[in-house]
């Protein structure tokens, strides 16, 4: 995926005058500039993964999830902690094993003998970066513990709810290759996820600077320091409100939702909360590139990882080899594409 814009020309009704932003929120040039800094600061630890980075970052500011989905050994402890120091946050990491329990991950109350009272110890999900490492290992019980968290951004212990803060972003991990002993991911928990990615090998050149990079004082996780604040971060993520979605590109999304529910190879499509997610994103894409306005390239740009994980193939296609990433190149390449008007 190119983190270049490639801008065709803007639909005349797609700047007006009544979508001037909020002087209260951040300005376009401020928002490019701090997700500039935090991609850059996590790119100190992360080498030759650009496109994943920008991603990760889009999905924290638009208080999303993302499930990765790879082999050991690429680096998504580094990224999530590379991204929560980034951005002045905590980092909070769970091994997911089949004796997980939900208290493990939520905290639980524990009696205070001092006070002859309850106290509610929180868990590791009290972070604004969340690594569920490995989370199919985990029973679905357990699951559905950090599903309440992911949606709610709550969590009930003995009757009482205890908000999480913000950002608060999870980023769970899943190996594609080893499956014993693993529990799928219900469709209901898969779509709170904003996006799927795999961070994939690094290429020859940026693997050969990560070897480089061990000969002497070397960036890690663990020593850069916050290039923006938790604050700032809000402030990002409510600033996305005011980016402008045209009317044409609102139907464009409307028309891809309609073409996944409407597939025949499909035997889940696209539910309205993939849709606003997907709208969310586009603004943040925007928004990360200078502009106040969303435009058909970020919705097609961005459709390839919010997507797939939300769909369903049905089981004759599924034995053919059709993946619901196969799908959703076809309709991107079908669905047509709002035009700019003429003057």
């Amino acid at each position: 995926m190119s983190a270049i814009d490639s801008s065709p020309a803007v639909p005349r009704d797609s700047t007006p005058d009544s979508a001037a932003p909020d002087p209260a929120l951040h300005s376009e040039a401020e928002f490019q500039r701090n997700f500039t800094s935090i991609v850059a600061n996590v790119e100190r630890v992360i080498r030759g993964k650009t496109d994943v980075v920008r991603l990760l970052v889009l999905a924290l500011v638009c208080d999303g999830h993302v499930l990765i989905e790879d082999v050991p050994g690429v680096g998504k402890t580094s990224l999530g902690k590379a991204l929560a120091r980034s951005v002045e946050g905590r980092f909070g990491r769970v091994q997911f094993t089949p004796d997980l329990l939900p208290t493990d991950v939520t905290g639980m109350s524990v009696w205070n003998r001092a006070s002859e009272t309850f106290e509610f110890r929180p868990g590791p999900i009290f972070s604004d970066v969340l690594l569920a490492d490995e989370i199919n290992r985990a029973s679905p019980k357990t699951q559905s513990a950090l599903l309440e968290a992911m949606a709610e951004r709550q969590v009930t212990s003995d009757g009482a709810t205890h908000e999480l803060g913000s950002p608060f972003m999870v980023i769970a991990t899943q190996n594609p290759i080893e499956h014993e002993g693993t529990y799928t991911l219900p469709e209901a928990q898969l779509d709170r996820f904003l996006m799927q990615l795999a961070i994939g090998y690094p290429d020859r050149e940026a693997e050969n600077l990560i070897l480089e990079s061990q000969e002497g004082p070397h960036d890690s996780a663990d020593q850069i320091t916050a290039v923006v604040s938790a604050e700032t971060v809000r402030g990002m993520s409510k600033s996305l409100d005011q980016i402008y979605i045209a009317a044409p590109l609102r139907q464009y999304l409307l028309n891809l939702a309609g073409a996944t529910r409407g597939h025949p190879s499909l035997l889940l499509g696209l539910s309205p909360r993939g849709v606003l997610a997907l709208q969310r994103v586009a603004r943040a894409r925007a928004a990360s590139l200078g502009r106040r306005y969303s435009i058909p390239d970020d919705v097609k740009e961005l459709a390839r990882v919010v997507l797939p994980h939300r769909l369903l193939v049905t089981p004759e296609m599924r034995m053919r080899g059709v993946r619901t990433s196969d799908v959703v190149t076809e309709i991107l390449d079908s669905v047509p594409v709002p035009r700019p008007e003429r003057r």
